[in-house]
């Protein structure tokens, strides 16, 4: 099997206030827009996309119309302190404050309007006992 493209399509209450929030906090822009489902795409990177559709919409089966609840999707950046201080700044609250993880992360926390949580992240070397746990291709420097 060959995938030739991947991204989460999150079913959500309002999709116009998510895509708003990705684009405003996080540099996407939009490909499709209705007012049903918006495709997003990171400006700086096209093979970063996001995806949200009204989970009331005719194509969602009936039986699945659940808003997204418990998702945790993880951005990797360079810098995740400048992220946080800006994103402060411009008022969205933190859930998890910026810290280092034994596990090999550099990271934060914040939620998009549909609560969707947004993990901030900078991989960074982590401590002896995490990195016999990584696949040596994987072990973050």
């Amino acid at each position: 099997m060959k995938i030739t493209g991947y991204y989460p399509v999150l079913l959500v209450d309002d999709v116009a206030a998510a895509a708003a929030f990705y684009q405003a906090h996080f540099g996407f822009r939009p490909l499709f827009t209705s007012d049903w489902y918006i495709h997003l795409q990171q400006a700086d990177h096209p093979g970063v996309n996001l995806a949200f559709v009204s989970r009331i919409h005719e194509t969602v089966p009936e039986e699945s119309r659940k808003p997204v609840e418990g998702m945790l999707i993880n951005l990797e950046v360079d810098d995740p302190d400048a992220i946080h201080d800006r994103l402060r700044a411009e008022g969205v609250p933190v859930l998890r404050t910026l810290r280092d993880e034994d596990f090999g992360q550099r990271h934060f926390i914040v939620a998009d309007p549909n609560g969707v949580m947004i993990d901030v992240i900078k991989p960074i070397p982590p401590s002896a006992e995490y990195a016999a746990q990584y696949a040596p291709e994987a072990l973050p420097a």
